[in-house]
């Protein structure tokens, strides 16, 4: 016996039993007819209780010793159900953008407390915080079914979906993705149409109209690995990420571009040396870039959130009517916003329109990198999380959770808050240069007047 025990230990040593895997569901789509086989349409209170079963799979994971599989599941407790099966979307516009930060940063607290190996407490605390918040959410959503309240012995209670929550939903998320995009494209046409080059909105308008070509291409290609497989759902977090950050180095330039020709008298002179009423092919490039970078930023998510949200309100026998109005009404503000920036902003004199443009292309490049960098942080592709500075973190964390500043891309976070410190920073450095520079340009072309 002894012999026979000495070899089993042999050949499947100690680590063999502590790596054997604690089985979960990767998806929602796995999970419904497993948990809620009568379910008809998705629930969100039974979405939350699926997510909890997938976490607690994590956490055994984690307490065997498989860090892989443990990792895996708090993975696919967010990419495999929060961010496909309508959860993310409807806390997004039914209860706030802020709370839906707050969401996926709990969930990428998992993930860490796993990866990092911060121990059994830490990220029990933490996936209990995040599944009690689900549940908090999940009853703000939907009301609850004989099925849930069956498995949990909860009462029943909950919000009734109606045609007015998925109106709001379609109408929320277009003008909270489309506001930025449009800040940035209604500036950057009405620039040009006060500088001279109406006749090179072209880039722009070709940048814009082949953005959502490509949105629309990356939403379908994206579908289809989400669909494959959940692990594919961190590439859109990483694919928004990037092109965020890609977003900022062509803001940041063409504020900067901007802001050098902010004096009259520097502009004439711009304008001598490269001919009157034309603009470089460099620059006109960078403009029709930065359209086309505004645009895609958003715009695969926005669709992949619309797919859904059409699939559930069939579901609901409640129709696609109230969606289509709010994307109707989304769309009409959008459209009296870029019409106030491209009509409204080219009456004012030059140098305060230039200054004023120069200054939001530098605030929406401050705002696409805290974004940018939340975006990755989400996708796992930057590993730092929780960092602390003394006194700098006690002021972020003192920094309020809302819609408007969450749109802006604030956020009470230092791996997103040092960094847009730094770039304002070299931001006001720059401004001071060119001012400076406008002001001896200036002093110059008086000088040879006289």
């Amino acid at each position: 016996m002894f012999a026979v025990l000495v070899a089993v230990f042999a050949l499947f040593p100690i680590s063999a039993f502590a790596d054997e895997e604690i089985p979960h569901y990767s998806t929602w789509e796995e999970a419904q007819p497993v948990y809620f086989p009568d379910s008809t349409s998705t629930n969100m209170n039974e979405v939350a209780y699926a997510i909890d079963q997938c976490m607690q799979a994590g956490l055994q994971n984690y307490e065997a010793g498989n860090m892989d599989a443990a990792y895996k599941c708090m993975q696919d407790g967010y990419y495999g159900y929060y961010e496909v099966c309508g959860f993310e979307r409807q806390t997004m516009s039914r209860i706030s953008g802020a709370r839906k930060n707050e969401i996926e940063l709990l969930y990428k607290a998992c993930r860490q407390s796993v990866k990092k190996d911060q121990g059994m407490e830490v990220a029990k605390a933490n996936v209990e915080e995040l599944t009690s918040k689900l549940y908090e959410d999940a009853l703000l959503l939907s009301p609850t079914t004989e099925a849930f309240e069956k498995l949990t012995g909860s009462a029943s209670g909950g919000t009734k979906v109606t045609s007015g929550a998925f109106f709001l939903e379609a109408f929320i998320i277009l003008l909270r993705e489309g506001l930025e995009a449009i800040l940035v494209i209604g500036g950057i046409i009405a620039y040009l149409v006060k500088s001279g080059n109406k006749n090179k909105l072209k880039p722009v308008y070709i940048g814009s109209v082949v953005a959502i070509a490509c949105s629309a291409l990356a939403a379908w290609i994206l579908g289809i690995l989400k669909a494959k497989s959940s692990m594919f759902g961190a590439s859109q977090e990483v694919i928004e990420g990037v092109t965020a950050l890609l977003a900022v180095v062509v803001l940041f330039y063409v504020s900067n571009w901007m802001l050098n020709k902010s004096e009259t008298e520097t502009w004439n002179r711009y304008i001598n040396d490269k001919v009157e009423g034309s603009v470089s092919r460099g620059s006109m490039f960078a403009l029709g870039f930065t359209a086309f970078l505004a645009v895609f930023r958003e715009g695969a998510e926005v669709i992949l959130f619309y797919q859904p949200m059409l699939s559930d309100a069939k579901d609901q026998n409640i129709g696609s009517g109230a969606i289509w109005l709010g994307v109707v009404v989304a769309v009409a503000i959008l459209a009296v916003v870029f019409i106030a920036i491209r009509f409204f902003s080219i009456k004012l004199p030059l140098k305060p329109f230039f200054l004023a443009t120069s200054i939001l292309m530098a605030f929406m490049s401050i705002a696409f990198l805290g974004s940018g960098i939340k975006e990755l942080l989400e996708g796992d592709a930057i590993n730092l999380w929780n960092v602390h500075i003394p006194v700098i973190s006690d002021l972020v964390a003192k920094i309020p959770e809302n819609d408007l500043l969450d749109t802006f891309g604030i956020y009470p976070h230092i791996e997103t808050i040092v960094p847009q410190l730094v770039l304002l920073v070299i931001t006001i450095v720059l401004f001071i240069i060119a001012q400076k520079k406008n002001k001896k340009i200036k002093k110059e072309l008086a000088d040879k007047a006289e």
